[in-house]
């Protein structure tokens, strides 16, 4: 039964075709040319004969004959199925279907890989295509073989997978024709088997099973006319794996080698390889002594005439071959041996056999071959010539020599090269056997079977009748299996089934092999002495001819038979299958090889009488030598060829039924090895015989389409009705649907998980729903056209409508127009007349009033200069009249004066007489004293305002003491200026002497210009003839500058363009050169990894016990090893004797190269300019003003406590010791003044609400004690309370002025507390004396002078209050101690002063009155104290009032200052640097101040605590009278509070530290282990980002201190070593990884911020700069730890990408966020299900990738890692997602559609706005995701022919066979969507072959590329002397220095 009659006789009823044969349906027409031609029904079929159909093709219209209607043409599927990547997913499974799918594929996909059921068809391109690289390994391992593309990874990744999870052998079956590719799918399966069984990593077992593909492709493969590396023998290689899925090791076994081809090739056809890569090789010199020549001039390398193959090399070639023997452990002796061998082959075939006389032969003499023949095998020349034309004959008695004829020689001759030829392919397989093998245990396998495919010539021989018969038992194999795998499915799915009748092709099988079959007849006849193949064949006739129907006899010949194989029918001739069978070699000739002086070629040659030979594992067909011997002789009991590969092919059969088996079908697409050509007749005839057809016939007899139930539902739900559709159970809505589409219930199955479907039913179901969607669509069409017309309808109308307004409107408005008109003339006319008369009566008015104004003028005028007149003349008498009377009165008044003069003068003259006579008398005198009196009165108030003045004289004395204090100075600064201007003397002097030297030289100047006079003159006349020649130069240097000017305009671009590309390439240089030592870096980690396996191997190999791994995955002989190699440096430091060991600076290992010079003054200065002075030094000054606070005030406490008063004042100072610590490391880590002006308020806000706490706990405890009777305000006072409590209790003093002291003196250091108290909180916030500092408030307070002038008299006063306080004090010391002396008793004082009568002492009331009079002293002190405090307090409420409003003016100046500092630093960096300087800061200030204030509430609660319980205790213990005992425990405490207080003291006091940390050479170790290994990221989050490289620096500049250069070595190299050591032993701990990172980072910068590099150090401190390092360069130690921090680097980025590799493909392929759009189409895929089912598989989205790339962030900040860095990281991060995403949507199909397209960009948009989210979008992460991104976008565009140039354009980041690729995979998913045309696919070739010069062909994109790293610069603002080292990391060894 053939295919062509299958779809009719098993599905179709007769009701039914006339349902499926009708009008339009298209059919598949059989045609002579091209197998099947594609046609269209034109009428309806109703059982006629002849029916008329049109070709697809040409349109050509023809009649078409069906002779039967059995035999009705096949239908074709829709559209939409053509192009499946799985055979068996057609609705219509047809021998047509099935070539013409593998077409489409093959030749508009280019996809040379289609499933069909469990058989993979791989069609020969004849062309290299890039898709076997490791990165498409990657992309297959661990995926599942229904989601990816076909491809034979795919096939390899499922064998491995089903061995790995049930532990089963596999087999992977490869056959085809020669020519099709079996032997390279061979080998890219075992290359995908050790890429991942070697766990992606190359050990030496996976490179040698991959060494022996070269080496067999060397001594197996020759050229064919069909294949240029044709297999010319049969192999299955064993891959054995252990329990870890590992290789372990492997083993081949061959099957039939082809002999006859070393001694002749057919036209065009080569032999062995090796022969012509010795040839090749000739010139070499280890191959002189071969003698070896041209392939043409060898007999058995001429015969094909095709001495080479188009693009191979044979040389090299030959140097694979020899590095693979190399691999295997083949000695180069040996090599060079087998080498010697072969080429000795070559000459055995030179030596020419002539014939002698009578049936004989001989051989010349002289023949060169023979000779060296006979030298490479090392046997004798002479006995050689001999039995090469001779034979021995053993008879009963004696043994004859007979010789041989030449045809009988030249038989012998190639019989004995072929078994040489033999023997050394058998040697050499055995010893890669040997190389392969493993002494671990082997647990499963994989199988796979390189062997010759179904043959059919015009000549067939034993050959190929053996190749027949093994693929006949494989073909069995293989119906079994796919028949064992069809009724499985059905069984699983527990639906009803009737057996499926399959082709057995058993009874050919058991033709060839059974009891007197053919073999077994072969095998009889060889056994005969005078056996021949006519004999054979006539035996066959008589047995088989008309028994065995797969027999037959060829009707003319008698020496030819024809078998029926189960792919043909092929005619054998019998010609030379007994001596094929046979396969005799003279006895003679193999004894002479087996004396050979060589010991490999008598190894070949030595008879093995093992008994189970036909054990070993070596299936070989040659065989030992047989001779002609009489029957029961011992060669009787040889084994034939047809024997021995009967049995191997049987243990074949059992190895392949005990596995699992794959079939991969090779498929040659023509006979011309031309590139995607396909041939369907060739195609077909492969088809059937490799038996892809009846895997389809297999499946299409049963329910070859299977949906499941959500998939039947999603395509098919438009078939049913709403009553029909129950969404809570799927299954019950596909009932509903199918039994009311499909009549017939035989044409479907219901499953317990999918639907199953006869043959066609698809197809009918996908015509209905096409239907359906038609009729919806027509009737969204109409009533869309409807509407269409309705909408038009209303436009009508209201057009018609608008016209009719508006054309009224126009007659309205024209009427309109008539009348305004009309209305305007008549107004205008009115307006003219108005205007003409008005002008006229204008015209006369205005002569009129000219007329007027003519006259009225001239008889004003004229009346003017009357009136004039006569005001002159009035003017004129009025100036006479007044001269004459003013003439008379001066005349008048002359006269009375001098009148008046004479009369005084005579009055004058009698008051003068009388005045002397009065002044001679007394009372006069009296007078004149009263006036003196007043006037000494007056000078004495002139004296005092002169002693006044006098006293600022003084003051001027002092200021001018001060200038001379000055003047001394500047006279020192005189004297210095003289002894420079002794040098200047000194200088003039030079000056003197070069004056000298300048009048020398002007002289010979003098002399040289007369010369050079000379010399113009001649150059003159020079001149004058060159003057012509300019010109002419002149007028070509303007025409030159023309073309000058007009080429500057068009090179400037081009120079820029050039510059620029320049640049680029520079810019790519570097990025390369950077990215290859990064490369290198990790190359050198991989090598390092490599020999850290070859350590493991070697371990393997010695230990009994295999190779054990650590749970970490990492090999424990590695840790070993790498412990052990870690610090060599210390090892040789222990062994070194005490004189070795460097002592210091005098020893002989003190450092050999000189140190760094000093400094010198220049240089200092040159360094000093280029710091920075501004904020830096700010904070620095304002640090050391609090420090100078701090210790100042530390020292008045330690004063206070050595006079013997109790601190008081340390809880209620304004800043603790802790508190100062918290702000002076915020002082160190600040950036501007702002933070400390913050970190001021926030103490002071901290301070108040501790003084609040305070108060509310003082006010409970007082409630408290209130409540128990007892009030303690104080534990001072509490504690005075005590004493004086128990001075009561104890002493009982007589009289009641003791007590009242006591009182007195408890009240006076009360008064003394409260003063210290006062000073304290002034001295805090202000420093009164003259050399102190200010704090920032203070300093600005101090600065006006109207606050120092107040100072200044605070300061008397309160220098005079301390004073009164003294002299009071002193006097309360003496009266206590004269008390204390004269009041020991009444009775002492009345017996030394009164005779002993007690009376007497009191009698006045004496000590009533002197207490009476000291405590009136006391209370006035009190007073007075009192008084002065409220001065004090009133003053110091002043002050404080002004030092806050100086505080905001400072804080707002400072703001304003801030604001300019952060502008202009602002200016200089980008966006991003401002924010990541901004939380990096604020994330340091405020861990820092959280620890600080945690600290200090966690002191004052305890402390708070023990004063509540003491308090409490004490209360109780008073009320019980406890009174001593408490007295003890409070000086107890007090004594040891001052113990702890001096420690504290003479710590904060005492030690200025450097910023190092010392360390014993014996400690390394702990250092290294607890900084390192033993470090946890839990622990290093809560300390100082970056602490352990700042500790490791901070010993690193230990040792550059003390210059000890063993010491920074050890240190530095174990340092290197323990990073490498805890990375590699917690690589799977993502947050160890990064802390190391971090401080791997931060230790190398710090490593270059602390160099002395002048790069290094804009930024550092003046403190920062004396860190620096002075006597080492570790320059070379910067370039390791970049390196180092390189390959963490890549460890992270690797355990990453292990992590979101399983998130990638479901997150942004698989995840459909966007409701409603389906863009999955149901795939077909049968068979593999089983093989994948995990249900343990947890559901991947793409929010868990989101959440893991939070989780990376998150810990990337958490360790401070460098902002530049975590961009590089998530740049890294996203080329990997989208590399990943890009070359899994290139390998699968069902994601090429529109919908997924949209799908994909959607998901890509999440991830993108995760960037900006983030502000990591500046990182060049998204820019890594534009491949992925276009080609969703490519996936959604039209792809029209207008579209070309727009698709070219958008895809700029995809290469050709990238969107090519992606063309040929979109598949629409539906059947209104269109396919992609080839001849689009096709001018986007062209188009991007225009536009792409530098084309990159690559298929798939590099995951495992990683971009160059860089570490930018960063440098740290914290200094070494502010870090210490925390109790947390154990590190108590270490010394801060």
């Amino acid at each position: 039964m053939t295919s062509a009659d299958l779809y009719v006789q098993t599905f179709l009823k007769e009701s039914e075709i006339g349902q499926v044969y009708v009008k339009g349906a298209r059919i598949w027409v059989p045609d002579a040319e091209n197998v099947w031609l594609g046609a269209e029904l034109l009428e309806n079929y109703t059982g006629q004969k002849k029916i008329k159909i049109q070709l697809e093709d040409n349109g050509e219209e023809r009649e078409f004959e069906i002779k039967d209607k059995k035999r009705l043409p096949h239908l074709r599927n829709p559209e939409i199925l053509i192009g499946e990547n799985d055979l068996t997913s057609l609705s219509y499974l047809n021998e047509p279907e099935v070539l013409y799918n593998l077409k489409v594929r093959f030749l508009e996909s280019n996809c040379i890989y289609t499933y069909c059921g469990i058989v993979l068809v791989a069609i020969n391109p004849y062309e290299q295509l890039p898709i076997y690289g490791n990165e498409l390994i990657q992309m297959y391992s661990g995926q599942d073989m229904g989601t990816m593309d076909p491809h034979i990874f795919a096939v390899a990744e499922e064998a491995f997978k089903l061995m790995s999870r049930f532990d089963k052998n596999q087999s992977i079956i490869v056959s085809g024709e020669s020519g099709a590719g079996k032997t390279v799918s061979a080998k890219y399966a075992m290359r995908y088997f050790a890429m991942v069984g070697g766990s992606q990593k190359e050990t030496q077992v996976e490179q040698k099973v991959l060494a022996s593909n070269p080496i067999m492709e060397a001594i197996g493969n020759a050229k064919t006319t069909r294949n240029d590396n044709s297999s010319r023998f049969g192999k299955y290689i064993e891959i054995s794996f252990n329990k870890n899925n590992e290789i372990i090791g492997a083993h081949m076994r061959t099957y039939l080698l082809e002999k006859s081809r070393v001694v002749y090739q057919a036209a065009e056809e080569r032999n062995y390889h090796i022969f012509y890569q010795l040839c090749a090789s000739k010139d070499l010199p280890e191959f002189k002594k071969y003698c070896l020549l041209s392939p043409d001039d060898f007999y058995y390398t001429s015969h094909g005439q095709a001495p080479e193959i188009d693009g191979v090399d044979d040389g090299e070639d030959l140097v694979s071959v020899r590095e693979a023997f190399t691999m295997l452990g083949i000695s180069e002796k040996d090599q060079m041996m087998i080498f010697q061998i072969q080429s000795a082959v070559l000459h055995f075939g030179n030596v020419k056999i002539r014939e002698a006389d009578g049936e004989s032969s001989e051989i010349k003499k002289d023949d060169k071959h023979l000779t060296i023949m006979c030298k490479l095998l090392g046997i004798e020349e002479s006995q050689m010539r001999m039995w090469l034309c001779n034979k021995k004959i053993v008879t009963v008695g004696e043994v004859l020599t007979k010789p041989l004829t030449l045809t009988q020689a030249s038989f012998a001759q190639d019989a004995l090269a072929k078994h040489i030829y033999a023997q050394i392919f058998d040697w050499i397989v055995e010893k890669i056997n040997k190389a392969l093998q493993s002494g671990a245990k082997s647990t499963k396998f994989i199988g796979v079977l390189d062997i010759y495919g179904f043959e059919t010539f015009e000549i067939n021989s034993f050959e190929q009748f053996c190749i027949n018969y093994a693929n006949e038992k494989l073909q069995q194999i293989f119906n079994m299996h796919v028949f064992k795998l069809e009724q499985e499915e059905y069984v699983r799915e527990a639906i009803e089934w009737s057996f499926i009748d399959f082709y057995d092709n058993q009874p050919c099988i058991d033709l060839i092999e059974s009891k007197l079959g053919i073999l077994d007849l072969l095998d009889e006849e060889c056994k005969m002495p005078k056996g021949s193949d006519e004999n054979w064949c006539q035996k066959l006739y008589d047995k088989h001819l008309g028994k065995a129907k797969h027999f037959e006899k060829p009707r003319m010949s008698r020496s030819a038979f024809i078998i029926n194989h189960f792919a043909d029918r092929v005619e054998y001739q019998a010609d030379g299958f007994l001596e094929k069978n046979r396969d005799t070699v003279l006895e003679e000739n193999i004894n002479i090889l087996r004396a050979s002086e060589f010991e490999l070629v008598a190894e070949l040659f030595e008879e093995k009488v093992d008994p189970n030979e036909k054990k070993s594992r070596a299936g070989s067909a040659t065989t030992h030598p047989l001779r002609q011997a009489p029957k029961g002789g011992r060669g009787s009991n040889k084994k034939t060829v047809g024997s021995q590969f009967r049995e191997s092919l049987h243990k074949l059969m059992e190895t392949l039924n005990a596995t699992t088996p794959h079939y991969i079908r090779c498929i040659k697409p023509n006979d011309t090895k031309e590139a995607f050509i396909f041939e369907p007749k060739r195609a077909v005839e492969q088809l059937r015989a490799c038996g892809v057809l009846e895997t389809i016939r297999i499946s299409a007899a049963g329910y070859p389409s299977r949906w499941t139930y959500p998939e039947f539902f999603q395509r098919y739900r438009v078939l049913a009705g709403s009553k029909d559709i129950n969404r809570s159970d799927q299954r019950k809505t596909c009932e509903n649907v199918l039994t009311k589409v499909i009549q017939d219930p035989d044409k479907y199955r219901f499953g317990k998980t999918k639907i199953f479907f006869r043959a066609g039913q698809v197809a009918y179901l996908e015509k209905l729903r096409s239907d359906k969607l038609k009729a919806c669509g027509i009737m969204i069409q109409k009533h869309v056209k409807g509407w269409l017309a309705r909408r038009r309808y209303q436009r009508i109308i209201k057009s018609i409508t608008l016209l009719q307004k508006y054309g009224r409107g126009l007659l309205a408005r024209r009427h309109a127009k008539f009348l305004r008109e009309t209305f305007a003339a008549t107004r205008i006319q009115k307006h003219w007349k108005g205007y003409k008369a008005r002008s006229h009566y204008i015209k006369v008015r205005k002569a009129t009033v000219i007329i007027q104004s003519a006259i009225r003028g001239f008889f004003g005028r004229i009346l003017f200069k009357k009136e004039l007149h006569e005001h002159r003349a009035i003017t004129i008498q009025k100036l006479v009249r007044s001269w004459l009377a003013r003439k008379r009165y001066k005349r008048v008044m002359r006269g009375i004066v001098l009148l008046q003069s004479h009369f005084r003068r005579r009055r004058a003259k009698k008051e003068l007489k009388q005045l002397k006579i009065e002044a001679k008398s007394v009372e006069h005198i009296k007078n004149v004293n009263k006036g003196l009196e007043n006037k000494i009165i007056q000078l004495q108030q002139k004296l005092d305002a002169k002693n006044k003045e006098g006293m600022t004289i003084k003051e001027q004395e002092v200021y001018i003491k001060q200038l001379k204090t000055e003047m001394e100075k500047l006279r020192s600064s005189s004297e210095e200026a003289k002894k420079s201007s002794n040098k200047i003397t000194d200088l003039i002097q030079q000056i003197k002497d070069l004056q000298e030297e300048l009048s020398k030289e002007r002289e010979e100047k003098q002399v040289l210009i007369s010369e050079k006079e000379e010399l113009v003159k001649e150059h003159t006349q020079v001149l004058s003839k060159m003057a012509e020649e300019k010109c002419k130069l002149k007028e070509e240097l303007e025409e030159a500058n023309l073309k000058l000017q007009q080429q500057e305009t068009s090179t400037d671009d081009v120079l820029k363009r050039k510059l620029e590309e320049a640049t680029q390439q520079l810019q790519a240089e570097f990025d390369s050169e950077r990215g290859h030592h990064q490369r290198l870096v990790k190359e050198h980690a991989r090598l390092q990894q490599r020999f850290e396996n070859l350590q493991s191997e070697m371990q393997m190999v010695t230990s009994p016990h295999g190779h054990k791994r650590t749970p970490s995955d990492i090999s424990a002989i590695s840790l070993e090893s790498y412990t052990s190699s870690a610090s060599p440096d210390e090892v040789k430091y222990e062994e070194e004797g005490p004189e070795d060991k460097d002592q210091g600076y005098g020893t002989k290992k003190k450092k050999k190269a000189p140190a760094p010079p000093v400094p010198t003054a220049s240089a200092m200065e040159k360094e000093m300019k280029d710091v920075d002075v501004g904020l830096i030094l700010r904070l620095q000054n304002k640090m050391k003003e609090i420090e100078q606070q701090k210790t100042k005030l530390e020292e008045r406490l330690r004063q206070y406590e050595d006079e013997g008063h109790p601190q008081t004042g340390n809880s209620d100072a304004v800043i603790s010791n802790s508190a100062f610590d918290a702000l002076k490391q915020q002082l160190v880590n600040a950036d501007d003044v702002q933070l400390v002006i913050k970190l001021q308020k926030r103490v002071a806000e901290l301070e108040m609400t501790k003084s609040k706490l305070a108060d509310e706990l003082d006010e409970r405890d007082d409630e408290d004690e209130e409540k128990s009777g007892f009030k303690i305000t104080t534990p001072e006072y509490a504690y005075n309370n005590l004493k004086r409590m128990n001075g009561h209790v104890d002493k009982e003093p007589p009289y009641d002025n003791k007590e009242e002291m006591q009182e007195l003196q408890n009240e006076n250091d009360k008064l003394k507390r409260e003063v210290n108290k006062l000073m304290k909180s002034i001295s805090e916030n202000v420093s009164f004396e003259k050399g102190g500092t200010n704090s920032p408030a203070g300093k600005e307070f101090m600065d006006a002078k109207k606050i120092e002038d107040q100072v200044k008299v605070f300061r008397d006063q309160f220098t005079a209050m301390a004073d009164e306080l003294d002299r009071r004090r002193e006097e309360c010391l003496q009266l206590r101690a004269m008390l204390a002396e004269k009041s020991i008793t009444t009775h002492a004082i009345a017996k030394e002063s009164y005779g002993g009568n007690d009376d007497l002492v009191n009698e006045d009331n004496e000590l009533a009155l002197a207490y009476r009079t000291q405590k009136e002293l006391n209370r006035l002190l009190e007073n007075q104290l009192q008084k002065t405090e409220k001065d004090i307090k009133k003053k110091e409420e002043k002050l404080k009032r002004e030092i806050k409003e100086l505080k905001t003016e400072n804080e707002a100046a400072q703001k304003i200052i801030n604001q300019f500092n952060s502008i202009t630093r602002n200016l200089q960096l980008g966006p991003e640097a401002k924010i990541e300087a901004t939380m990096q800061h604020e994330i340091t200030r405020l861990t820092s101040e959280n620890l600080d204030l945690r600290e200090k509430a966690d002191k004052q609660a305890d402390q708070i605590r023990k004063m509540k319980k003491m308090l409490k205790v004490y209360a109780k213990k008073l009320k019980d009278g406890d009174v001593a005992e408490i007295e003890a425990e409070l000086e107890k405490d007090d004594k040891q509070k001052k113990t702890e207080d001096n420690v504290a003291t003479v710590k904060h006091l005492d030690r200025t530290y450097m910023g190092m940390l010392e360390y014993k050479k014996e400690d390394e170790g702990r250092l290294i282990k607890c900084l390192i290994m033993d470090l946890k990221p839990k622990v290093a989050q809560g300390l100082l980002p970056g602490l352990p490289a700042y500790i490791l620096f901070m010993c690193v500049r230990h040792t550059d201190y003390i210059n000890d250069d063993e010491k920074v070595r050890t240190l530095l190299t174990n340092t290197i070593n323990g990073i490498k050591k805890c990375v590699k032993k917690h690589n799977k701990e993502l947050e160890r990884v990064i802390l190391w990172l971090a401080n791997t980072c931060r230790l190398l910068h710090t490593l270059k911020q602390y160099s002395g590099e002048k790069t290094f150090q804009s930024e550092n401190t003046s403190r920062q700069n004396e860190h620096c390092l002075r006597n080492f360069d570790l320059s070379e130690y910067r370039q390791v730890f970049s390196d180092l921090a390189v390959w963490i680097f890549q460890t992270m980025i690797k355990y990453m990408e292990e992590v979101i590799q399983p998130m990638v493909v479901p997150a942004v392929l698989e995840h459909e966020a966007i409701a409603g759009l389906s863009a999955s189409k149901p795939s077909g895929m049968r068979g593999r299900s089983s093989s994948t089912q995990d249900e343990d598989v947890r559901e991947l989205s793409l929010d868990t990738l989101m959440k893991s790339l939070n989780k990376y962030n998150q810990v990337l900040s958490q360790h401070a890692v460098d902002p530049e860095l975590v961009k590089q990281v998530f740049r890294q991060l996203y080329y990997y997602i989208g590399s990943n995403a890009l070359n899994n949507l290139l390998l699968r199909k069902d994601m090429c559609n529109w919908s997924k397209g949209m799908q994909i960009r959607y998901n890509l948009s999440h991830l993108e706005q995760w960037l900006r989210d983030n502000k990591l979008n500046e990182s060049g992460a998204q820019s890594t995701l534009e491949p992925i991104t276009q080609a969703s976008q490519l996936l959604q565009a039209r792809k029209s022919e207008a579209d070309v140039d727009s698709i070219c354009e958008m895809c700029s980041k995809l290469t050709t066979a990238q969107i090519v690729k992606i063309l040929n995979l979109y598949t629409p998913v539906d059947e209104f969507e269109e396919r992609v045309p080839i001849s689009f696919i096709r001018k986007i070739q062209e188009r991007l072959k225009s536009t792409k010069k530098e084309e990159d062909n690559t298929l798939l994109i590099d995951t495992k590329y990683s971009f160059p790293v860089t570490f930018p610069f960063n440098p740290s603002s914290l200094t070494l002397d502010s870090i210490d080292v925390p109790e947390a990391l154990h590190l108590d060894f270490l010394t801060r220095v």
